[in-house]
């Protein structure tokens, strides 16, 4: 191939004379290398050929205009890293320019250049493109709306590589959570798919029949937002009560021998559980008003409360959102109360992605759940034991969102969603029974935090005996006729019992 054959979009001048000039150091490369095998390469002086690198917005420009759309055209690149909540403005109007009506908010600026891509080739039989991305693109919320169209367009994936860490030489630069995916139409190649055991580790390639838009070997389904559990058997899963509150209804470490001096405060005084205490057993506090025994007249009584109560007022009365203005009228209270009233799972929003199983736990009505710890109410512990299995935390980093590398938790696209057929009433007891069991695994060591008990390098043998006992039930729950011996064969079930629970929801939508 000749440079000229090579075309780029770089928005910025100064970049693309440097990427015309690193071409350039590539055919030397290429050069030396040809001599060193065949004695012979062509001078490259005087320059001649150049690659034809256009300055613009690769957003704004029409790419066949650049170069001819063919089957034998590759587009390939590694566009901006910019997420849904940190878009400019005129980043926003580009990716409404180039989804039109198919634009969601939730998509990544970097999906613009799939869908350019994927117009580019419209009018051709052929064609591949691959892109570096965030590994965004394949999780959560976001799945559908990119690889809904893609998929629609005749687009497969033809090689992926799952998540790892893309890191700059530059000075002080931080690590982003990539993925590289390639696509091309109407070929019969296997597909590559590669893995990474750890995210700054080298990749192994695992046989696959077919990528997903989860980047995993199994079938094209896209896992939608749900309002309410696909599974007859799953409750509501619900995010713990949101204080808006300056941090004035929170007591931490610090503060909690002065507010437990005074014997009003101390009435209100309640265990308050964020993800981050459940995980590493923290201890932290709230003033709890909410509960009928409440007496109005103790704020007045109580320094510590109307201090505390005014400074929440007058935070929330500055605030510009509407509804933080008007909780300002009941300055006492969390601006959301979601607490169950009965035992409960607290479900952390982000737990590390080294675990192998998702660090839940059993907690009282009387410790109050924030805005980053889900809840379910459990009063036999079946939920607890569903939560704790491999299938579990499997389907939750199948489908499931990341905060880099983290797993986070959803409870519309990864609870409403967790594909568990009818359970007999012998292997729900089975369930509840290895949840206990884990549990009390737990209790041979109480001075360990969740943190400790689920370290990868140092599980107890207690912990995991205990974990597989749990698995074997929780799989035959999820209609496993065999044993299974990895996640792998977990994740194929799951996706055959989701496309079997969703089969009438997918036809009727066809219709």
């Amino acid at each position: 191939m000749r440079l000229h054959q090579f075309h780029g979009i770089e928005i910025e001048e100064w970049p693309a004379t440097i990427a015309r000039t690193a071409m350039f150091l590539v055919e030397h490369q290429a050069n030396q290398a040809m001599n060193l095998t065949l004695g012979y390469s062509k001078p490259m002086l005087p320059l001649q050929d150049s690659a034809q690198i256009t300055v613009g917005n690769a957003l704004r420009l029409d790419w066949r205009e650049l170069v001819p759309a063919g089957p034998n055209t590759f587009i390939m690149g590694n566009p901006p890293f910019i997420g849904q909540y940190t878009k400019a403005a005129d980043q926003t109007e580009d990716m409404k320019l180039v989804w039109g009506e198919l634009y969601d908010g939730y998509l990544d600026y970097v999906t613009a250049w799939f869908k350019k891509a994927s117009d580019f080739f419209r009018p051709v039989t052929g064609g591949r493109f691959a892109f570096v991305s965030t590994n965004s693109i394949a999780q959560g919320q976001p799945v559908p709306a990119l690889f809904g169209p893609l998929f629609d367009a005749g687009w497969r994936l033809r090689f992926a590589h799952q998540t790892f860490a893309w890191q700059s030489e530059a000075p002080g630069s931080a690590a982003v959570h990539c993925v590289i995916t390639g696509y091309d139409k109407h070929e019969r190649s296997a597909p590559q798919l590669f893995i990474y055991e750890k995210v700054k580790g080298e990749p192994q390639q695992v046989p696959a029949k077919q990528i997903n838009a989860y980047l995993v070997d199994g079938p094209n389904l896209l896992v939608r937002k749900r309002s309410k559990a696909l599974s007859a058997e799953l409750p509501k899963v619900t995010r713990g009560s949101q204080a808006t509150d300056g941090g004035n209804l929170i007591v931490e470490v610090g503060e909690y021998a002065e507010v437990a001096a005074d014997p009003t405060a101390a009435k209100y005084l309640r265990p308050f559980r964020m993800g981050k205490e459940v995980v590493r057993g923290l201890d932290r506090w709230c003033l709890w008003m909410a509960d009928s025994d409440f007496d109005p007249r103790d704020i007045g009584r109580s320094p510590v409360l109307k201090e505390r109560v005014e400074a929440a007022r007058v935070m929330r009365l500055a605030s510009k959102k509407l509804p933080t203005q008007r909780a300002a009228q009941t300055p006492y209270l969390f601006q959301e109360n979601h607490q169950p009233l009965g035992p409960y799972v607290g479900i952390p929003a982000v737990v590390s992605e080294t675990r192998a199983f998702y660090t839940v736990q059993h907690l009282g009505p009387e410790v109050i759940a924030g805005n980053k710890l889900y809840t379910a109410e459990d009063p036999d512990g079946f939920l607890f034991g569903v939560f704790s299995s491999s299938m579990f935390i499997t389907w939750q980093k199948a489908v499931g969102g990341r905060l880099k590398s983290d797993l986070n938790f959803s409870n519309t696209i990864v609870w409403n969603n967790l594909p568990l057929p009818e359970v007999e009433e012998t292997i729900r007891q089975q369930v509840i029974d290895g949840g206990k069991g884990v549990i009390a695994a737990r209790e041979l060591h109480p001075e360990r935090s969740l943190a400790e008990h689920y370290n990868p390098l140092a599980m107890s043998p207690a912990l995991l005996k205990a974990h597989a006992v749990l698995d074997r039930v929780v799989d035959k729950a999820f209609g496993a006729k065999k044993p299974l011996h990895s996640n792998e064969e977990r994740l194929t079930l799951l996706f055959e019992r989701y496309a079997e629970m969703t089969a009438a929801e997918n036809e009727g939508s066809r219709r």
